[in-house]
């Protein structure tokens, strides 16, 4: 009887070590799990400010890309009211000098009123918002031809789709900025844009026929062509710049949807 009552005095310590040792096991369980949420949590917030971050960075990039953009504009304007306008101007009153016909007067008189109607919707800072990025850059081509600054032109390939603005004015600002080096630095007079519409993405080329460079010196290429990669990562795009010395520079921009 002794020896049963002592058996069972055993189990019952053996029934007690094993309920200590389920809740010692869920109670560091427990412990395991808060430690492990409190670490998911700071994590978590941690990318929710990095992503703030990153989303307020984007915001400002944008912001200073179309004010850059809208600073072209006015560089552009200036030098097209000077090399174009002021010309037509000129030519009208060396005209009446001359003793031409007010019918010539009057056609040189009406083109400059038509450049000046041109170069106002320029100005409007909420232009490229209201167009196609297609539009925008045809309307640059059209320019460049027209002031006879160099001989440019445009291919579109594919079925042109609406564009995320953003990712638009990022676009324009790259070609811009690849127009402005072509004109001031590389001394091309030829320029080729193709723009290339696929299912799922698009693909800009920009290419001219200057002076080239190392491209291992990309840095001394030339004001604004340093930045182009970087804009483009801005959207997640990707683009490659390419130069051969003496033959010219293209530069290559892949976007998906």
């Amino acid at each position: 009887m002794i020896y049963s009552n002592i058996i069972v005095l055993e189990e019952f310590d053996n029934v007690k070590d094993l309920v200590v040792i389920a809740v010692g096991t869920l109670l560091l369980l427990c412990i395991i799990i808060i430690i492990l949420f409190i670490i998911f949590q700071k994590r978590k917030n941690i990318l929710v400010l990095e992503q703030k971050e990153s989303e307020k960075r984007f915001e400002q990039e944008i912001g200073k890309t179309q004010i850059e953009i809208r600073e072209e504009t006015f560089r552009n304007i200036s030098w097209e009211l000077h090399d174009n306008i002021g010309q037509l101007i000129t030519l009208a009153k060396i005209q009446l000098q001359n003793g031409d016909t007010i019918d010539a007067v009057l056609e040189t008189l009406n083109k400059g009123l038509k450049e000046l109607r041109t170069l106002s919707k320029a100005i409007n800072p909420e232009a490229l918002k209201n167009i196609s990025l297609v539009t925008a850059v045809e309307q640059e081509i059209n320019r460049f031809n027209r002031i006879q600054y160099i001989d440019a032109k445009l291919e579109l390939k594919g079925e042109e789709k609406t564009l995320n603005p953003e990712v638009q004015i990022v676009f324009f600002r790259i070609l811009q900025e690849f127009f402005s080096n072509t004109i001031k630095h590389a001394k091309a007079t030829k320029l080729c844009v193709t723009i290339d519409y696929k299912e799922t993405s698009i693909d800009i080329t920009a290419k001219d026929n200057g002076k080239g460079f190392d491209k291992e010196n990309i840095e001394n290429a030339g004001i604004g062509l340093t930045n182009i990669c970087k804009r483009a990562q801005l959207i997640n795009a990707e683009s490659t710049i390419d130069s051969i010395v003496g033959e010219g520079t293209s530069i290559h921009i892949h976007y998906v949807y």
